[in-house]
């Protein structure tokens, strides 16, 4: 595989980490594919298959689209070898395995027993894949990075990076961590609502996770927040710093401040009230085209 041009990603994509056929029966693998040509059709440049996906997931959805980039927002590397990776990627055909990234991850210590030494882990497991009998090259993979040590692995042996759940202040560090060469896609959580008490709500539904996860909140208290904003579910301070919260315009609006700092392309997280990002918010999704028109 050739290198993936930065700018085939597209300003703007779609992270969903409901985006996970063999997970699904039947009628849920139907709603995937409908959803995913959906979003294709509506203009996003890249679908982010999220929450911990196997190669199996992006081997659907890529099949269940024609032109658009998929990507893995993020595969664990303690779920999934590099040989076997590696393996499976190769059974696509040529302009699938074009059109597909690796986004690759250490996870978290709470959630894997062997975790250990992870950025020597990823070392290895790009090596892995570098020597694996038809290897996933630097071009197409991506790697979730927070901190200067994983950023800069991300620039010598990546496409670049994809950083979950941070501001547009560690975007601007990010940027110049990874130099001007390097793809910087961050994610971003989004909460269409326009009433801000309510859109808080969700956020933290969401959030309280993740303020359980040392990854995360070391990376914020390396931005300037304090313990004190990870109370009650996440300060006003800590919301407004991580979440777009309002109507299309206003999503549009914090996504340009993310641009501006230096991203090349934003991941867009969807949340809803009754979903907490976990369903299909096909009708957000909508909204969100319609606002950034040709802008996606």
């Amino acid at each position: 595989m050739t290198s993936k041009p930065r700018q085939a990603f597209g300003q703007v994509g779609i992270w969903s980490s409901a985006l996970h056929p063999s997970r699904a029966d039947d009628t849920g693998k139907a709603a995937i594919t409908e959803a995913v040509a959906e979003l294709e059709e509506l203009g996003y440049g890249t679908l982010w298959i999220g929450g911990s996906p196997s190669p199996e997931d992006a081997a659907a959805v890529v099949a269940a689209t024609r032109s658009v980039t998929v990507a893995t927002g993020i595969l664990s590397i303690w779920d999934h070898s590099a040989t076997d990776v590696a393996a499976s990627i190769a059974t696509l055909d040529a302009s699938a395995r074009g059109r597909l990234v690796l986004g690759l991850g250490v996870s978290h210590g709470p959630m894997v027993p062997q975790y250990a030494k992870p950025y020597s882990a990823m070392v290895a497991y790009l090596d892995a894949l570098d020597s694996a009998p038809r290897p996933v090259d630097f071009g197409h993979r991506v790697l979730a990075a927070l901190g200067p040590k994983m950023l800069r692995l991300s620039k010598d042996r990546a496409l670049g990076a994809h950083p979950y759940l941070v501001t547009a202040e560690h975007t601007a560090e990010a940027r110049e961590a990874l130099g001007p060469g390097a793809l910087l896609a961050p994610e971003l959580s989004v909460v269409l609502d326009t009433d801000p008490d309510r859109a808080r709500t969700t956020a933290r539904n969401m959030l309280a996770m993740y303020l359980q996860l040392p990854n995360y909140t070391d990376n914020l208290l390396r931005l300037g927040f304090s313990e004190s904003d990870f109370d009650d579910g996440g300060s006003i301070r800590l919301l407004d710093a991580l979440f777009a919260l309002g109507d299309a315009g206003q999503v549009k609006a914090r996504t340009r401040q993310y641009l501006d700092a230096g991203a090349d392309h934003v991941a867009l997280q969807v949340l809803t009230a009754d979903q907490d990002g976990g369903g299909l918010p096909r009708a957000e999704w909508r909204a969100l085209a319609e606002a950034f028109g040709d802008e996606l």
